[in-house]
């Protein structure tokens, strides 16, 4: 099949090109300064002419402080881009896939399922629960795959540096690249930041997401791991799982500055009912640790 990808050079993107090229499928994933997703004409150019099967949309303007800062780039940028996505996808006769995420919840919702009402708390997850809606209201053949945590390699910046922030994102690879140097690493604990989520390796997800548009499934969908767990109980599993020295890590509070707004508290989810409609079993934390050594090298 052929897929075309937004936001194919970021951390989600990247990896949902690698994963859709190592199964042989043809992908199409131009850079943001070759086509513009908040420009709708430009965008649906570039998918006609690609033909593809499908549309996976991944682009995000990936600036959370200016989510508050610039309200119409924000706009334009999370559902602004998702209209526009969806809208070249219905004139060229192709699924289309958004990636959402976690964030859609207020945090108290633990093991959130896919029928659970968003109620975001903050920019990012209201953005991302209005393109939700665009999906759900205008796409011919619409899905959403609400990914969690995500751990991995950035396959088009491996060698950029990786820091810890309020969600779970790159928290192992952060941790990793700390202890291996013999550097301390003190993993966040604070009730204002994301402690509890479902991590997920970014490959994992990119396969769910194939697997989404080979099924032709629509819906929400939570493409997700196996297991929720804290900040600090993932960070232990990954000192065990890397062979680290534990001795250099600490928990502690955020530096000051360092949460730009309201972020949820747990926002597990349970993707349970995705992994049985897609025909897969949901991986176990240890099972994606274990790969993601590898994926780290």
């Amino acid at each position: 099949m052929k897929v075309y990808v937004t936001g194919g050079r970021g951390f989600v993107g990247s990896n949902v090109v690698a994963v859709l090229e190592g199964h042989g499928d043809g992908v199409v994933a131009p850079p943001s300064r070759e086509v513009d997703v908040t420009d709708a004409d430009a965008l649906r150019r570039s998918v006609a002419d690609a033909k593809p099967d499908a549309v996976v949309h991944c682009a995000i303007l990936n600036d959370f402080a200016r989510l508050y800062t610039d309200r119409r780039a924000a706009w334009a940028g999370y559902v602004g881009a998702t209209r526009n996505a969806v809208e070249a996808a219905n004139a060229a006769g192709a699924h289309v896939v958004l990636v959402s995420t976690d964030w859609v919840f207020d945090g108290t919702q633990a093991g959130a399922t896919e029928l659970e009402p968003p109620n975001p708390i903050n920019a990012y997850g209201f953005l991302k629960a209005a393109s939700e809606l665009v999906v759900a209201e205008r796409a011919d053949r619409g899905a959403v795959a609400r990914i969690s945590g995500v751990q991995g390699v950035h396959r088009a910046r491996p060698d950029t540096p990786r820091d810890q922030d309020a969600g779970f994102g790159y928290l192992v690879a952060s941790l990793v690249d700390a202890l291996r140097a013999g550097r301390r690493f003190t993993v966040w604990d604070a009730p204002d930041i994301n402690v509890i989520a479902t991590p997920t390796l970014a490959t994992d997800a990119a396969e769910l997401i194939r697997r989404i548009v080979e099924l032709g499934r629509t819906g929400i969908h939570h493409c997700c791991g196996g297991e929720p767990v804290s900040r600090t109980d993932l960070a232990r599993r990954a000192v065990e799982a890397f062979a680290l020295d534990g001795a250099l890590l600490e928990t502690g509070a955020p530096p000051a500055g360092a949460v730009p707004g309201p972020v949820p508290y747990d926002t597990s989810l349970d993707g349970t009912a995705t992994a049985a409609a897609l025909g897969v079993a949901p991986p176990t934390l240890e099972d994606q640790l274990a790969r993601l050594r590898r994926e780290l090298g």
